[in-house]
């Protein structure tokens, strides 16, 4: 086997243990521990709140169980519509003040006003070209495809089009 072909058998290997570490922190953040801090909230709540009332205790919640259904049965609706009323009105808000902190895309953005306008030199377009090539060749997301049909298909090696950095 030559060099490449170890490397690339290393760097698909490495990739699949990074998507699976991710599959788990996900599942794990996600799902899991959503449920078990709902199910310890649940706990809780019976423990301090109806424990505490013998009446509530003897004749409404006769068990956990019982509380836990009447609990997700109206937590459940509860959530929903104040995580309806988030993404309408809150969103936008979250998303703005995370928009006006992005200076990457800022500087993007601006340098495609300018050149739209035609104030970007050719040094400037040249800088940029090598800023983002840099990014590019970073990324393990295969390339963008060119209307030349120059680029190899997305399983093939990352690589930029050459006519694009001149």
């Amino acid at each position: 086997m030559n060099k490449t072909k170890i490397r690339n058998i290393i760097s698909a290997k490495n990739n699949n243990l990074r998507r699976r570490w991710l599959d788990f922190r996900n599942g794990h953040s996600i799902y899991l521990i959503f449920l078990m801090t709902f199910a310890n909230f649940v706990t809780i709540q019976y423990k301090l709140l109806i424990e505490k009332v013998p009446f509530l205790t003897h004749s409404i919640f006769s068990s956990i169980w019982v509380f836990a259904i009447v609990f997700v049965a109206a937590y459940v609706p509860l959530g929903m519509i104040i995580g309806y009323w988030h993404r309408k009105n809150q969103f936008s808000v979250e998303q703005e003040a995370l928009f006006s902190q992005n200076q990457i895309g800022a500087t993007i953005n601006l340098f495609i006003i300018d050149l739209i306008d035609g104030k970007v030199t050719e040094d400037e377009k040249q800088q940029m070209r090598n800023y983002l090539l840099k990014i590019m060749k970073r990324s393990t997301r295969p390339p963008v495809v060119s209307n030349e049909g120059n680029n190899k298909s997305p399983q093939s090696e990352t690589k930029v089009n050459p006519e694009r950095t001149q």
